[in-house]
């Protein structure tokens, strides 16, 4: 059955008349009822509503029969709130004015939309253009959604830290700070045609009473509030401000009426506001069904006071019906006159007129998918996430977390509900960067044979990990509980090293003071979680400040910066590359995959520090049975030449245990006779020795020492330093050369020194000596026919290497594309990683810049060819890294601080296979390249 339209004909009237009358006409042409209507915001939910719900009932007769204005919309969803905002749109006579409560963003209300960081988490972050950008993107979705007015930002100054509703809705307890980002977030939202709304006027900061429950009421005069409250209000009027909401709250040293709540006191509206600020625009109420309203005044009451005190309109009359019926009785009793109704109706209507409802009102559904929570919106707001969070206290340089430092971690969700499932979400990041994470909830449900299980993993934790959930809600306690408090504290009595992370209450910190770490986080929301735990492991930029003051802890202006040294799991987007141009690598590895060039393999991609990109294509072998995944374990081949040897030479070099001209004869005794007596590390790492490519050996010599000893023994086909000549056997002796100086073989020499401790724990030679944790992730290599070794799986496919017992300079690695981008990145961050120092700045720099005269290679690693090159056409000159027989490569473009892996079997089952390689490391390399977007291109 269709929806009914009985008011078709006004519509089209006052549609005509919007267009060619002044709204003065428009406004004569209503009748009182209908005035009155256009005072009131009445909430409505934005989910799904059938015809006949009560509710939704009871809102189109609202807005029919008492003419309606407004409508604020409560939480929902995209959808939802679209249709049902048409819906009663077309019940309208005149468009209906749309108006939600976005504070932290759309999301606030709208599931689905983009959520940002509170306010006090955007100040956090001292960028004022995160506010502007927090600003517009809401604004953006709430224009989309048919939202015309948000009620944000808050200007509140929240130097109160027992204040039980305001707290991270604030900027700052510095009324400046609460201006300057305030005015940001005003430019932001109306730069998209929407309107902002200052709150709570004259200021909601300094109070320990919440208005929603009862009236606060704050003892301050004149002064204090010029000094401190009225800043930001009396600076964003002066910047345009357009709209305002007034505070419950009683001001009876300013006031003329003793504790009459501001919104309804005419010397705080009228006189102070409109009089002494000069302010013009639209004031709204604050919810009328609030306690520091509703316990008091009648609802036809507090309009008449909300009137006459100089308020426009009037939100969430806890009964609509009864304030419409008394106030008109008071207009015609001459209690309130028509014309200072007119007053504020013709605000009303302007406001509707500029934002062209009279010509189209109705939101447009289509749009939607492509207006609502993108990508870029995504990543802004996860970057000012990321900005936001803040270190007020490092003791013991506990952060960043290595797991080598401290292998268990017990990590307790502290809560004050009884959900039972605060801080999954926060257990899941946490085991992204560390493997040994025991989980507890302490919450309201909480039992006591689950705190004995606590208990007992404290004993067992080597870091004990609180993060509290206790946020700010309305009638909800602030601070932790005592007889929680008591069980922190025992968990925490220990030596153990401990961390507080707050979640959305930072003065929550005065309960865990001897906490060895406390870090700021401001929101509980899954992104804000997602973008703080990384700080924890070191894995982004901790710059965040403090902008309250902490009594007796910390003050304004606080945090201790400290600079990323690790790997982060992110985004495209988070690190400016466009997620669907990185789409098109799906189709290259399924080509390839077609085309028989390997059965399955692995691409990751890691940018400016963070993964974005690490997934499996294919499987196993071409019977397509199991399939491949992102962590697969695979056998670098020649990537061991960097990855193991070269990397370990560099380490030696850098402690000065080895020279780049040191004579090879000086560790190796048959290299002091003839011309091999001037062979150095250097000719070895170039590959300019006059070594042989390789010699086959494995025909008759089967064992590590006879392979060795052959090699050793093997005469040079020309002069060193003569010839370029690509040499297995040179990266032999250089891993026998890292044996002879550290006294441990390569294996374990770089599984010690460099492996472990940065957390690259699938990296191996002989991987199947570790565990079925590792054996049952690796891909089969060759079927060997020659040396009848059958399929080649979980043991090294050169031969010279399985004979050498797994462990060679030139082969025998197995690793996962994860930790080949831990290592990329450790490179590409100066040698650090996690607070470690593995390598210098300049033994990078000089091992990975082209070093010979005879081709175009660094020291060990390999460099992008002139002409065609499988670094691919758009990477840059300085690009270095390496490629192995098996199908493996890992190139490296420091300019754009950017590392290309990729892991296939190519040889499987044999080696005929996978003659196009070259092409697909190309194509690889040249679409992810080309998926980095210019500043240009990423700006809103």
């Amino acid at each position: 059955m269709s929806e009914p339209q009985p008011s078709n004909g006004h519509i089209e009237r006052i549609s005509e008349m919007s267009g060619t009358i002044p709204v003065d006409s428009m406004l004569n042409s209503l009748t009182l009822d209908e005035k009155i209507g256009q005072l009131f915001s009445v909430p409505a939910y934005g989910s799904f509503t059938n015809e006949h719900d009560p509710g939704f009932l009871r809102l189109k007769r609202l807005i029919r029969d008492y003419h309606i204005g407004g409508i604020i919309f409560f939480r929902g969803d995209v959808y939802g709130q679209a249709i049902l905002h048409n819906k009663l749109q077309r019940t309208a006579k005149l468009p209906l004015w749309v108006s939600q409560d976005m504070e932290f963003g759309a999301a606030m209300r709208v599931e689905g939309t983009t959520r940002f960081t509170p306010a006090m988490g955007v100040a956090a972050t001292g960028n004022p253009e995160n506010a502007y950008l927090k600003g517009k993107i809401t604004a953006r979705e709430a224009k989309a959604l048919g939202v015309h007015q948000i009620y944000a930002p808050v200007l509140d100054v929240n130097n109160n830290p027992d204040n039980p509703v305001i707290n991270v809705r604030s900027f700052s307890a510095d009324p400046d700070l609460v201006a300057l980002f305030g005015m940001n977030m005003i430019e932001g939202i109306e730069s998209e045609g929407i309107l902002a709304t200052a709150k709570h006027f004259p200021g909601h900061g300094d109070t320990d009473v919440d208005s929603h429950l009862n009236l606060p009421v704050i003892n301050h005069g004149i002064t204090r509030l010029e000094e401190i409250e009225l800043v930001p209000f009396r600076k964003a009027v002066n910047n345009g401000l357009r709209s305002v909401m007034s505070a419950h709250i009683a001001y009876p040293n300013v006031s003329t009426n003793g504790n009459l709540p501001g919104t309804l006191d005419e010397s705080i509206l009228r006189s102070l506001l409109i009089d002494e600020l000069g302010f013009n625009g639209l004031v709204v109420t604050d919810g009328l069904e609030m306690q520091g309203i509703a316990a008091n005044f009648s609802p036809g009451e507090a309009v008449v006071l909300a009137l006459k005190a100089g308020a426009d309109k009037m939100l969430i009359s806890p009964d609509e019906m009864t304030a419409i019926h008394e106030l008109k009785r008071a207009v015609q009793s001459g209690t309130i006159s028509e014309e200072r109704i007119d007053r504020s109706v013709r605000k009303i209507l302007s406001l509707k007129a500029e934002h062209g409802l009279f010509e189209n009102r109705m939101v447009n559904t289509d749009d939607l998918s492509y207006t609502i929570d993108t990508p870029e919106y995504r990543a802004i707001s996860e970057r000012i996430a990321r900005e936001s969070v803040t270190l007020l206290k490092n003791d013991g340089n506990v952060l960043p977390v290595r797991d080598v430092d401290y292998l268990n971690v017990l990590a307790v969700a502290l809560s004050d509900d009884q959900s039972g499932s605060t801080g999954s979400g926060w257990a899941r990041e946490l085991r992204k960067y560390h493997n040994n994470v025991s989980f507890h909830v302490l919450d309201r449900r909480t039992s006591e044979e689950e705190i004995d299980e606590m208990r007992k993993d404290a004993m067992k934790a080597d870091l004990i990990i609180i993060g509290s959930f206790i946020v700010v809600r309305s009638s909800q306690p602030m601070q932790i509980q005592p007889e929680q408090l008591e069980i922190i504290n025992e968990l925490t009595a220990g030596e153990t090293p401990s961390v507080l992370m707050a979640f959305g209450n930072p003065y929550v910190v005065r309960d865990v003071p001897d906490a060895d770490v406390h870090l700021m986080a401001w929101s509980a929301s899954r992104s804000q979680i997602d973008q703080t735990v990384p700080a924890l492991f070191g894995a982004s930029h901790i710059t965040g400040q403090l902008p309250i003051r902490i009594p007796g802890m910390y003050e304004i202006g606080d945090g201790i910066e400290m600079r990323q040294s690790t790997l982060r799991y992110d985004t495209p987007e988070a690190v400016g590359m466009s997620g669907d141009s990185l789409l098109a690598i799906d189709m290259i590895m399924q080509e390839a995959i077609n085309d028989s060039v390997f059965p399955g393999g692995v691409v990751a991609v890691m940018h400016k520090g963070a993964l974005v990109w690490n997934n499996g294509y294919g499987y196993y072998d071409y019977s397509k049975t199991k399939e491949i995944s992102a962590n697969e374990v695979y056998d670098l081949a020649s990537l061991t030449k960097v990855v193991a040897t070269t990397t370990s030479i560099m380490k030696l070099v850098d402690e000065g245990l080895i020279g780049l001209d040191d004579p090879v004869q000086q560790y190796i005794p048959e290299f002091s006779e003839g011309i091999k007596k001037n062979v150095t590390i250097r000719h070895l790492l170039l590959h300019t020795s006059g070594l042989p490519a390789f010699k086959v050996y494995v025909d008759e010599l089967q064992t590590r020492d006879e392979i060795i000893s052959a090699v050793r023994r093997e005469p040079l086909i020309s002069d060193p330093g003569e010839e370029y000549e690509y040499s297995d056997l040179g990266f032999i002796l250089l891993g026998e050369i890292v044996e002879q100086v550290s006294g441990r073989r390569l294996d374990r020499y770089v599984r010690t020194e460099m492996f472990y401790p940065m957390g690259m724990y699938s990296t191996h030679f002989n991987p199947s000596a570790v565990g079925g944790w590792m054996s049952n992730r690796i891909p089969p290599t060759e079927i060997d026919t020659v040396y009848e070794r059958g399929l080649v799986q979980g043991v090294v496919h050169d031969e010279r290497a399985y004979y050498m017992e797994g462990v060679a300079g030139h082969a025998g690695l197995f690793s996962t594309a994860r930790d080949l981008a831990v290592y990329s990145y450790m490179l590409l961050n100066g040698g650090l990683y996690a607070g470690e120092r593995y390598l210098s700045d300049s033994v990078i720099n000089e091992f990975t810049e082209q070093r010979s005269e005879l081709s175009n290679r660094g020291f060990g690693f390999d460099r992008k060819s002139s002409g065609f090159s499988t670094a691919g056409s758009l990477s840059g000159p300085n690009t270095f890294g390496h490629t192995g027989f098996t199908g493996t490569s890992i190139w490296i473009d420091p300019d754009r601080e950017t590392a290309i892996i990729l892991l296939t079997n190519r040889v499987h089952p044999n080696r005929s296979y996978g003659s196009g390689i070259g092409e697909v490391r190309a194509k690889v390399a040249d679409t992810v390249l080309g998926s980095i977007v210019s500043d240009k291109e990423q700006s809103l």
